[in-house]
C-alpha cells in the first residue's frame, strides 16, 4: 500500500469517527491511533528505545 492510500484510509477512519461520535470521539480515535502506530514502531524497531527515552527525559544525545 502507498502512504497516500494509507493516510486517506486513516483520514476516511477519522471522518467517520468525527461523524459518529463527535470531537471527543474523534480525538479519542486520533489519539489511539497515535499510540497504535507508536507501539508498533517500537516493536518492529523503526524507533531506537534509548533514543525516544532520551529525548522525553530531556537528555541530548548523539545516537
Amino acid at each position: 500500500m502507498s502512504n497516500t492510500l494509507i493516510g486517506a484510509l486513516i483520514g476516511a477512519v477519522l471522518a467517520v469517527a468525527a461523524l459518529q461520535f463527535g470531537f471527543w470521539g474523534f480525538v479519542l480515535v486520533a489519539v489511539f491511533a497515535c499510540v497504535g502506530g507508536l507501539v508498533t514502531a517500537l516493536a518492529t524497531g523503526r524507533i531506537d528505545r534509548g533514543a525516544l527515552a532520551d529525548a522525553l527525559t530531556g537528555r541530548r544525545s548523539s545516537r
